[in-house]
């Protein structure tokens, strides 16, 4: 397996729609990205990465030369990308589980409601708002 089979074709930016490809076996969750083996398989070194952040003498190097330690992980470079942005979209895209991105979120002192407005387009507030009136209603 090369890491250019790791990557996955990244959504158009801005828009506030996810695409899961439904098939045999698989949910069909509009707006809603799947994580599973071929994801995992796809956000393994990323994932790793955030795990790594743990460990808070990781975090220092990390933080000493976010580029080098994600070099150090071999991230593909779009995922080298959507960490160093901060692109918490690309990251879910690109096979990242919500658990690990939300490690290094914890970093940059995110909420994970702050991930959740972002992921919804509503914002951290908007959405806190929703989950305390009983969660989103969509439709």
């Amino acid at each position: 397996m090369t890491l250019s089979s790791l990557s996955a074709p990244v959504r158009e930016r801005g828009t506030t729609s996810m695409s899961t490809e439904s098939g045999a076996g698989r949910p069909d969750l509009p707006g809603t990205p799947i994580f599973d083996g071929d994801s995992s398989r796809r956000g393994l070194r990323m994932n790793k990465l955030f795990m790594s952040l743990r460990d808070a003498g990781n975090r220092e190097r990390f933080l000493a030369d976010e580029a080098a330690y994600c070099r150090e992980f071999g991230v593909s470079a779009e995922q080298e990308k959507a960490v160093l942005d901060r692109d918490w979209q690309a990251m879910i895209d690109l096979g990242g589980s919500i658990f690990y991105v939300y490690k290094l979120a914890m970093m940059d002192g995110r909420s994970m409601q702050y991930l959740g407005g972002v992921f919804t387009g509503m914002g951290e507030d908007d959405f806190l708002a929703a989950m305390r009136a009983g969660g989103r209603r969509d439709g």
